[in-house]
């Protein structure tokens, strides 16, 4: 198994008092698997994949990425985790305005020893980035900034995939077009999917649909 989650919860302290956000929660997801939580805005969607990123940890339950409880390590070992082992795609792009769109893709890859210059030429070419190479962020635009996103997260060849709204600053034409992109290329890399998305259609593209609310993961119901 991938990814494990076992008896999670996560509460937060608000104006009223502590608010729990992820009751008890358990779910898996399987290598090369693709996974779309659905939920109302605050139901706790970008906070389950905050978790599994290891970036905040949860009050109670196992957090499991090939067989290791994260929520055992410290934050050096958790940093190790996200650098080896998960590609994050989140719907603001959070590229390095310094750096051009060619090293912005190899970021990560070359931060975990994985730098491939074939397999990033590849990605580039197929998210039609190859004439971008020597540009900055804030020449191109928001469409492409997202395209070199999933870029980023896809060369470093992760186990798994943590996608957060990953269309959701495009218009329909293109956040479809970047959405077919992505499934194809994380299909080619063979990294699992965990995607949290407002939209059914979008939610659709994957394997496997679950719909969170009250804390709790439900039957996806479109």
């Amino acid at each position: 198994m991938l990814l494990e989650l076992r008896n999670v919860s996560k509460s937060f302290e608000s104006g009223e008092g502590r608010v729990t956000v992820l009751n008890d929660l358990s779910l898996q997801l399987g290598a090369g698997q693709s996974l779309a939580l659905t939920g109302e805005s605050g139901a706790g969607k970008s906070t389950l994949l905050h978790l599994v990123a290891g970036l905040e940890r949860p009050d109670h339950g196992e957090i499991l990425i090939k067989g290791q409880d994260i929520t055992k390590l410290d934050d050096g070992g958790l940093a190790a985790i996200r650098r080896q082992s998960i590609g994050l795609v989140f719907q603001q792009f959070n590229l390095i305005p310094a750096l051009t769109i060619g090293d912005n893709l190899s970021f990560q890859a070359r931060l975990a020893g994985r730098y491939d210059r074939d397999w990033i030429a590849h990605l580039s070419q197929n998210l039609g980035l190859e004439t971008l190479l020597a540009r900055y962020p804030e020449e191109i635009s928001g469409g492409q900034q997202q395209r070199v996103a999933v870029g980023r997260a896809l060369a470093l060849r992760p186990d798994l995939i943590l996608a957060d709204e990953p269309t959701g600053n495009l218009d329909e034409e293109n956040g479809q077009a970047v959405l077919s992109l992505f499934l194809r290329l994380i299909a080619e890399s063979g990294a699992g999917l965990l995607m949290v998305t407002h939209s059914a259609r979008i939610a659709a593209a994957c394997e496997t649909r679950r719909h969170l609310s009250r804390g709790q993961l439900q039957a996806f119901d479109p």
